[in-house]
Parts: C-alpha cells; structure tokens; sequence
C-alpha cells in the first residue's frame, strides 16, 4: 500500500518528546523523512530516530534550542542539507509557565513569547528559502488561542492567538506557491507538561465534551491528515482538537 507522504521529508521542531515525538512518528509512517529538534535532551530525541528507525522509517536528531536563532536557523540548513529538500515544516516547540499573570516575572514573558511566538516566525522564515512547491507549514497552537478557560495561561493564550493570526496572514502569502500554512490546536492532551493527572487535570478534563484528555496520537494524526496532499485545499485554518472544549 502506497503511504500518503512517501517522497516526502520533513522537520519537527521540539520533537524529542509529548506532541511532538507522536507527530515525528506519524509522519514517518506515512513515508516521510523526518528530522527532529531538540533542546537538552539527546536521549529522548535519539529514541525517537531509533524508533522511526526500527519500523523502517528514516530520521535524523538535530540539537537546536528554538529560542536560539541561529542554532534553528542552522536546524534548518542542516535538515535541507541531510534530506536535499522540505516539503513539510511542523512548528511544535512550545511552553506554558502557568501562574497568576500579577506573579509572572518579565523573564517569563520573554521566555514563551520567544518560544511561542518569536521562533515560529524564525524557524518558517528560514524554512520558506528552502520549501517545495505544495509544502505545508503546520504550527502547533492551542485552543486556548481562541478561548481562555483557564486561569493562569493569559500571557500563554496570547502567544497562541498570535500563532492564529500568523497563520491565517502568512497563508495568503505564500499560497501561489501551493504551499498550505495551517494552525493545529490542541485542548488538554496527556503529556509529561500537562498529565492527565496533574493538579491542572480536573478544571480541564472537566471543560471537555468527551469528559477526558486526549492522547498525543489524535494530535499527530490531525497534523499528518493536514501535511498530505488530501489537505490540500486546507490552508490559513485553526483546526481544534481539543475534545469539544471550545464547542
């Protein structure tokens, strides 16, 4: 059975763990080459290539902090320079600092507008030099970045509601190009940063219409739906999967 994006490479940005490692596995097993970024953590990033690896699937390791310019710029030459080619750029490096906005230091700002924000439009800017014709850009948002339930996220909110409309600008762009630039929103997925568990756990699962989290699976899958060329007449789309929390 022919896979939907074989021929294909790609690069996924914060993919050593959580979403992001799920979205690198997908894409894989749909045929891409994919390459990973990854901050601190080698071992992680290294299991990940490992298991793309063991089910016949092909995939690099490229340590890049996103908020490092110049290291996610390098990511980019150096995944081009691996694969020969982009077609498909998954911005998923991100992170919340979850605390009362009157607490929240200037430190912190900086910190996830830079990785929310700041390395989205650096990471594409670099990617666009190098994406074929009919690439896809996808970003990983949130559907807090259209409505807030939660309590301590306003700062967090507001970098992803910036994603939003980044997303919808830069597909009017770069759409004479067939390339398709879309806004993936998770609700509350089960993860190491957000447990299904965790003290944060019960308003969320409780915000849902399914009355549960959901698993970083039903993210990848969206996001691997959204880079192949079904989606192709999907662009400048926020597309929530968040289990009927913003319903």
């Amino acid at each position: 059975m022919s896979k939907k994006l074989e021929g294909k490479f790609a690069l996924v940005t914060g993919a050593s763990r959580g979403i992001g490692a799920a979205i690198a596995k997908h894409l894989a097993a749909e045929g891409a080459s994919v390459a990973i970024t990854y901050a601190k953590d080698a071992k992680s990033a290294s299991a990940v290539v490992k298991a793309i690896e063991g089910n016949g699937g092909k995939a690099i390791a490229i340590q890049a902090d996103s908020i490092d310019a110049g290291a996610i710029k390098g990511a980019v030459a150096q995944a081009v320079e691996a694969f020969g080619s982009l077609d498909i750029l998954v911005n998923n490096a991100g992170t919340a600092i979850p605390k009362p906005f009157e607490q929240a230091t200037i430190e912190e700002f900086d910190h996830v507008l830079d990785l929310n924000v700041r390395a989205v439009f650096i990471t594409t800017q670099a990617a666009l030099k190098h994406l074929n014709k009919n690439g896809r850009i996808i970003t990983i948002g949130s559907c807090v970045g259209e409505r807030d339930y939660t309590p301590g996220l306003a700062a967090y909110a507001a970098t992803k509601g910036a994603v939003k409309m980044f997303t919808q600008g830069l597909a009017r762009e770069v759409g004479d190009r067939g390339i398709t630039v879309n806004n993936v929103q998770p609700g509350p997925i089960d993860t190491d940063l957000n447990p299904a568990s965790g003290d944060w756990a019960a308003p969320q699962k409780a915000n849902t219409a399914l009355n549960r989290y959901g698993t970083v699976d039903e993210v990848a899958a969206l996001v691997a739906f959204v880079a192949s060329p079904e989606a192709a007449y999907i662009t400048g789309a926020n597309l929530t999967v968040d289990g009927g929390t913003n319903a």
